[in-house]
């Protein structure tokens, strides 16, 4: 479980990641990822829109992202804020897949 405070709450902190991170987007995601120069715990927030599915399909994928970022925690820059949007075509992707994706545009390899 991804703890509290590992967590985006506010929706002024949404918007600031969004506008000012740097984007990698995948098959099944978009990431934004924005860092500042203190040393603050990094921080995940997820967005799962209507357009992915049902409420148990959204909260499936919810709960699938959290996981995948809470074993990340300890491997991304400390004062990282990190913000996942599904795309509609992670619903039926694995775990895996997800997994592979939320790695690849955290630890860089997208470049």
């Amino acid at each position: 479980m991804l703890a509290r405070a590992h967590r985006i709450t506010r929706g002024a902190d949404y918007r600031s990641v969004v506008r000012r991170g740097r984007r990698c987007v995948g098959a099944h995601l978009m990431s934004y990822t924005a860092v500042s120069v203190d040393a603050t715990p990094s921080r995940f927030g997820f967005i799962v829109s209507k357009q992915v599915g049902s409420a148990v399909t959204r909260n499936t994928v919810r709960r699938r992202l959290k996981a995948i970022s809470a074993g990340l925690v300890d491997e991304i820059r400390p004062g990282s804020q990190v913000v996942i949007r599904a795309l509609p075509a992670a619903a039926d992707a694995p775990y895996e897949v997800l997994a592979g994706e939320v790695r690849r545009c955290l630890t860089g390899e997208h470049r």
